[in-house]
């Protein structure tokens, strides 16, 4: 179960190396699943993204939470109940395909409200979707993603928007997305696998996602996690698996091993000294993340507090 954004591609790019690694997964034998919080764009159109970057999917192996929230909406309504929408064409088209009427118009009176993030929405269908909420209609929101990827940087991401309707109306809604259950739950659903593994960059959505699930997971360094995150990570964020980037689906990992007052492996050794992180050897850039984080986590069981990082860099 792959998330996207910051592991497959940063905005319209690829990120390096990962068409030809997931390329090498598909020979390997793996099912992937390509996982997204962001409930603007259809799967089609996310699967075209993919494709033009080399990534070979189909259509149906593309999962969004507006398909989650659909899911959601659909089995606690009558086959063409109307929900009003407080987003944009991937909501809309994730509720037709669940036998729902989307609206925008409270003059339709619709029963249920669904809302996901849309870079074009009117204030005036956010006012409108709010006094629904307000007035106690059932109520599903995509995800609670505070930031989203732009061509300019981060920007407010759908949970801003959620929490402003949240605040107006005084009660919260359903949530479809990651780290909460139900997408993980859709996905396996349409894309089936024996054992899922969630692979992700980030800890809050990704990770603490597949830790409420109970499944394994790989965090990528690729994105939005770095050092100061992962050493700070408490266990409901912490990974199975950390790699440096998708080469790691296709290789072994080694676990650190206790080395005096912190841990070794593949050649690099790593402690803790006056409250920072300090790494000896050489190896691989991977046994390097995963040493760093072994020793860091212990540091931060032990203490309570996260060791320093800032002057580490990683190999290559």
């Amino acid at each position: 179960m792959l998330d996207l954004d910051g592991v497959v591609y940063i905005g319209p790019a690829a990120v390096p190396g990962a068409a030809a690694a997931l390329q090498k997964a598909l020979a390997a034998g793996m099912q992937l699943a390509y996982v997204t919080n962001n409930a603007s764009r259809p799967p089609g159109v996310v699967a075209d993204h993919l494709r033009d970057l080399g990534v070979p999917v189909e259509d149906g192996h593309v999962v969004t939470s507006a398909q989650a929230a659909a899911r959601l909406l659909a089995d606690e309504l009558e086959p063409g109940a109307k929900v009003f929408v407080i987003g944009g064409r991937g909501l809309f088209e994730a509720l037709l395909d669940e036998g729902l009427v989307p609206v925008q118009s409270t003059d339709d009176a619709p029963v249920a409200v669904a809302s996901g993030y849309d870079a074009d929405l009117r204030w005036r269908t956010v006012t409108e979707g709010a006094i629904l909420v307000k007035q106690g209609l059932f109520w599903v929101a995509s995800n609670m993603d505070i930031s989203v990827p732009t061509a300019r940087g981060h920007g407010p991401g759908n949970g801003v928007l959620v929490e402003a309707v949240a605040g107006f109306a005084g009660r919260r809604p359903v949530v479809a997305g990651k780290p909460l259950r139900p997408l993980f739950e859709e996905t396996r659903r349409r894309v089936g696998g024996d054992r899922p593994l969630v692979v992700g960059d980030r800890l809050d959505t990704d990770i603490e996602g597949a830790n409420n699930t109970g499944l394994d997971s790989l965090l990528v360094m690729t994105g939005v996690t770095g050092l100061p995150e992962l050493a700070s990570a408490t266990p409901g964020l912490r990974p199975s698996y950390v790699s440096a980037d998708l080469d790691g689906l296709g290789s072994a990992h080694g676990v650190p091993a206790p080395a005096g007052e912190g841990f070794e492996l593949g050649g690099w050794q790593a402690r803790v000294h006056d409250g920072e992180v300090a790494v000896e050897g050489s190896g691989s850039t991977d046994d390097w993340w995963r040493v760093v984080a072994q020793t860091a986590w212990q540091h931060l069981d032990t203490t309570g507090g996260p060791a320093e990082t800032s002057a580490l860099r990683p190999p290559g």
